[in-house]
């Protein structure tokens, strides 16, 4: 592959990071599995992290004002606390497992909204047992391979948060997270200048791409924005157990 197709490759990627950050969820877990049409898939985690990051800073200052205090108040330090149980276990936990548990859960998830479309249920109101449950899960995810939207949708999304909320929190939450994470990663997988400098030329795709996701969930109707969002987790999970069960 010629290098000028990779760099439009891994600029589609931090496009598809940047939509994440600016609130549509899961897009962002697409990143990896197009990077690693090119590369492994832990040298594509390594150096989409600081695309990540610096995606945060824009995206946390446009939701600056949207979030859900009593969902932060548990989903960060339980993020934290999944990001260090990552770091402890990266050696001997099994990618494919992890890949395997994610897709099935995101799976489940969907069907059994969809299923029971016709039922009435009251919104769910915050946990702090689940919370601290699906929260470490989703740092423990996003550690191993930015895949923590998954878990971070099936513990909110049946709050019925409004959008604006729902994507300002899991801004916050992830922005939190992948900060935690640049010490583990470096400790884990060492950044090289060079891989620093290719980070960098890809900034202004994911900045364009957050911009584009605040423009986008903010002008979606609400049933539109939550069926997206339900679709592609729906369509990620599926991609993730396949991932896992491929040989």
């Amino acid at each position: 592959m010629s290098q000028e197709w990779l760099f439009w490759m891994f600029g589609v990627a931090a496009f598809l990071v940047g939509l994440s950050k600016g609130g549509l969820p899961a897009i962002g877990m697409l990143a990896v599995p197009v990077t690693s049409l090119a590369m492994s898939p832990v040298k594509a985690a390594t150096m989409l992290l600081p695309i990540y990051v610096l995606s945060d800073v824009v995206a946390v200052w446009l939701y600056r004002k949207d979030f859900s205090a009593p969902n932060l108040r548990v989903l960060i330090p339980a993020g934290i606390l999944g990001v260090l149980i990552g770091w402890l276990l990266a050696s001997v936990v099994s990618d494919r497992a992890v890949t395997f548990l994610i897709g099935g859960l995101g799976l489940a998830f969907c069907l059994n909204a969809w299923l029971r479309r016709g039922a009435l249920t009251e919104p769910a109101v915050p946990s702090a047992l689940r919370g601290w449950f699906w929260g470490s899960l989703a740092g423990f995810t996003s550690f191993i391979s930015h895949a923590g939207a998954p878990p971070f949708q099936m513990y909110v999304l049946p709050q019925k948060l409004p959008k604006a909320v729902f994507a300002g929190t899991a801004t916050i939450v992830f922005a939190v997270i992948n900060v935690a994470k640049i010490l583990p990663y470096q400790l884990l997988r060492p950044y090289s200048t060079q891989v620093m400098w290719e980070a960098a030329g890809l900034v202004p795709f994911a900045l364009v791409g957050t911009v584009v996701g605040a423009f986008l969930t903010r002008r979606l109707s609400d049933r539109w924005f939550f069926l997206f969002v339900q679709v592609s987790l729906f369509l990620v999970s599926v991609k993730l157990i396949a991932s896992a069960i491929a040989p």
